[in-house]
């Protein structure tokens, strides 16, 4: 679905809901990511959005970065019980013990993963999709793709990895591109794909 752009430029039809989603929209979501602290703390921040809007998480995105020591993995994975009791405490984000818990457990394994294959990029981009699945704007909540990640992660032992929750990260870092056809952005993203190195 395709709306107009507070100046006047087509757009698909979510981001037009609040100023925080203009921004995201514009600048981030779909545009393809290879830094692996990115990727790690879009995986935890959709791991919290579970079951909640993303307009909640995106809100309060500084004070996760703050909380989660700016989601760097190695310092995130040192985190005790203690860590877990503070941000329990924290009103600035959300206060869910399972996920705060699994964002821990996820930093661990997430410097597993790097150990084992390199890197995080290396690793979440071997799951993108066929080129001709790539481009295609989907309103679909798991693909193939999704389900296979989320179930070789789950293997691995992450938690909030569900095939939906890895579906928004994928749409997010850019691995499809599910900017609505007629979608000013969607060029953009097909331009930065381009030039894009995949790790």
């Amino acid at each position: 679905m395709i709306t107009s752009g507070p100046d006047g430029r087509p757009r698909c039809q979510w981001c037009t809901v609040t100023p925080e989603y203009l921004a995201y929209h514009d600048t981030e979501w779909g545009f393809p990511v290879a830094d692996d602290r990115r990727l790690f703390e879009k995986l935890c921040l959709e791991g919290f959005q579970s079951g909640l809007s993303w307009r909640t998480i995106l809100a309060k995105r500084e004070n996760f970065r703050a909380a989660f020591r700016n989601f760097e993995a190695d310092k995130v994975a040192c985190f005790t019980e203690k860590d877990v009791e503070r941000l329990l405490q924290d009103a600035g984000i959300v206060r869910h013990r399972g996920k705060i818990q699994a964002v821990i457990n996820n930093a661990a394994r997430a410097l597993e993963l790097v150990q084992q294959e390199g890197s995080l990029a290396a690793y979440f981009w071997r799951f993108e999709p066929p080129k001709a699945e790539r481009a295609k704007s989907q309103i679909v909540a798991t693909t193939a793709e999704s389900i296979a990640l989320s179930k070789d992660l789950k293997k691995r032992g992450w938690k909030f990895v569900g095939p939906t929750t890895v579906y928004a990260f994928m749409q997010a870092m850019g691995l499809v591109n599910d900017h609505a056809e007629g979608c000013v952005i969607k060029t953009d993203v097909e331009k930065a794909w381009k030039k894009f190195k995949r790790p």
